[in-house]
């Protein structure tokens, strides 16, 4: 059963959403609020970081000024690293007997010795980029294994740029001589359609952790929420930035034949992405993902309601098919999934009043999604299981889902996963123990052994699809 900790914090949770939900879906349209716009308590937030720091820098995007749809990147330091050749035998890798990870001894890996000992003797000096937080010290044991996944820092492609008045610094540049292409994960966060964010800082936490063990770019979406933004408006954010991710791709590939025809050598490979800019002189490239990112190795993860949001984006991508080149999405995963149907399951009855989310206030949120003349525990956005939601699912992507032992929605996304086995797609299912709704995104259940073994877990499964040569993860 769960600590009495999380038991106490679920009730006082539980208490808090209710009230909020309540309060939105009782939002008048008067002369004082002519839009209904609800008002939000504030969420703690993350500022973007793109110093590396804890081994992850990130940047905050819009890439919609029409409904301020905004993008959290997430870039793991492993992608500093210049690309190993690919004649380099794999048998050279060793690893030590009994592990689950390929960890190599840094006597084994001269380069990774000494590229830790020069970032040692930076850091001591106080210069160069920390690789982890004011709180956390790394030991030489978690230092060797960062390297053993060729997370060690290239000096030369860690470009650090300043605008030259008082030294004051803008960031990560990256170097286009040795940029490693990492593949690309879309996160959607959760928080029941009308609250949460890409962020706050427990989504923050969650994609620094995906995108180190995972090794990918981690781009976090801050769709639109209910009730000011109803369905389909969340869906349509997340297909858009599947196709944004396509433009930029594209872009990059356009601004880097343009530098190519320039010739001579007054282009320096780094300006390259600046080539291509908007109406108002802004570069339309996005330089961190035109360096690092590889869309034609791209994972979807979606969190409670965002697992619906990946779901849909997934089967809009099976739709399209080719038109989506270079992006292919090669891989789901869907972490408690937000479904519901008219028809209860077994869950849904012995367990519908469970920890944190209970099914009262679900119905509440989707009263607040859903548009009152479509609201239906059947629609499809809310019930995988309903005929006709196309595509046919032999055609989805391997979909790993996530399920807690104490929430209650756990027997549709199973129901669902083994709808997808029977027409052959890969769509395992972790089932956690003791476990409940959110247990390793909610803020105070982040740093739970639980909580990492599941991030671990997902690494392993997606690592199989996010491969290049099919062998490149031991464990």
């Amino acid at each position: 059963m769960p600590s009495v900790a999380v038991k106490l914090y679920s009730v006082f949770f539980k208490f808090l959403l209710k009230h909020r939900l309540q309060n939105r879906i009782q939002t008048p349209h008067d002369d004082t609020n002519p839009f209904g716009v609800t008002t939000r308590p504030e969420e703690s937030v993350s500022a973007p970081n793109p110093s590396f720091a804890d081994g992850v820098a990130t940047k905050d995007i819009h890439i919609d000024p029409f409904t301020s749809l905004s993008i959290r990147i997430f870039l793991p330091e492993s992608a500093l690293n210049p690309p190993e050749p690919d004649s380099k035998p794999q048998s050279k890798v060793k690893s030590k007997p009994n592990s689950k990870w390929l960890n190599p001894d840094q006597n084994d890996n001269p380069t990774a010795f000494i590229a830790n000992h020069h970032l040692q003797t930076l850091r001591s000096n106080g210069l160069g980029p920390s690789a982890t937080n004011s709180s956390t010290v790394s030991s030489p044991r978690e230092e060797s294994r960062r390297h053993s996944y060729g997370c060690g820092y290239d000096m030369e492609a860690f470009n650090l740029r300043s605008d030259g008045v008082g030294g004051v610094y803008r960031g990560y540049s990256p170097s286009f001589d040795k940029s490693r292409k990492l593949p690309i994960m879309l996160q959607f966060h959760g928080g029941g359609w009308v609250s949460g964010s890409n962020d706050s800082v427990a989504n923050d936490f969650f994609c620094r952790r995906i995108a180190k063990l995972c090794d990918v770019v981690v781009v976090a979406v801050g769709y639109r929420l209910a009730p000011e933004n109803r369905y389909p408006a969340a869906f349509d954010d997340g297909l858009k930035v599947l196709n944004w991710l396509g433009k930029q791709a594209n872009l990059a590939e356009c601004s880097k034949s343009m530098g190519n025809a320039k010739g001579g050598t007054e282009f320096k490979k780094a300006d390259i992405q600046r080539h291509i800019v908007d109406s108002f002189g802004a570069s339309m490239v996005e330089p961190w993902l035109a360096a690092h990112g590889d869309p034609s190795r791209c994972v979807l993860l979606g969190v409670s309601c965002g697992a619906n949001i990946a779901d849909y984006v997934a089967r809009k991508a099976v739709e399209a098919g080719k038109l989506l080149d270079p992006v292919k999405v090669v891989a789901q995963v869907l972490m408690y999934p937000f479904f519901i149907g008219s028809v209860p399951t077994h869950s849904e009855i012995k367990l519908a009043n469970s920890y944190f989310y209970d099914k009262q206030m679900c119905m509440l949120a989707w009263k607040l999604f859903l548009p009152e003349e479509e609201f239906s525990l059947d629609h499809p956005a809310a019930n995988p299981l309903v005929p006709g939601r196309g595509p046919p699912l032999k055609h989805m992507p391997p979909t790993l889902t996530v399920v807690a032992e104490h929430d209650w929605m756990r027997d549709r996304a199973i129901a669902y996963s083994e709808e997808l086995r029977k027409v052959n797609v890969d769509a395992p299912v972790l089932e956690y123990k003791d476990a409940v709704h959110e247990f390793a995104t909610l803020d105070m259940l982040l740093k739970t052994p639980q909580a990492q073994a599941c991030a671990e877990d997902i690494a392993i499964w997606v690592k199989k699809y996010i491969s290049l040569r099919g062998h490149e993860f031991s464990y």
